[in-house]
């Protein structure tokens, strides 16, 4: 069994920068990538970035620019730098992980960018 812990949520004024950080332990069998998704009050889960196991990259159009997904394979930690935070980023964040057969999900960490 896979466990994801996020870390690095908290409450930050607009324009200011936050961390999030996800360790993955247990048993990870063919990988496929790591990613953060969030999700605010009535809207649907939307992926927010992603790294692949070949460390290629995605990002929504929204975030382009301001936030950067990285990984330290040796910790199985994959990081979201947030920068010029907006308050539209305000959401629960949730870190991601899916292999070949299976799609894990972490408890999510509140990211809440005032104006």
């Amino acid at each position: 069994q896979v466990q994801l812990v996020e870390s690095g949520g908290g409450l930050v004024q607009a324009g200011e920068s936050l961390r999030l950080s996800c360790a993955a332990s247990g048993s990870i069998f063919s990988l496929k990538a790591m990613g953060w998704y969030r999700q605010s009050p009535g809207k649907q889960r939307e992926l927010v970035a992603r790294i692949t196991s070949g460390g290629s990259t995605t990002y929504a159009d929204s975030v382009k620019g301001r936030f950067t997904i990285s990984r330290d394979n040796a910790k199985n930690t994959v990081y979201l730098q947030m920068n010029s935070l907006e308050p539209e980023d305000t959401a629960v964040y949730y870190c991601n992980l899916y292999t070949l057969t299976e799609d894990y999900w972490g408890q999510g960490t509140q990211v809440t960018v005032s104006s």
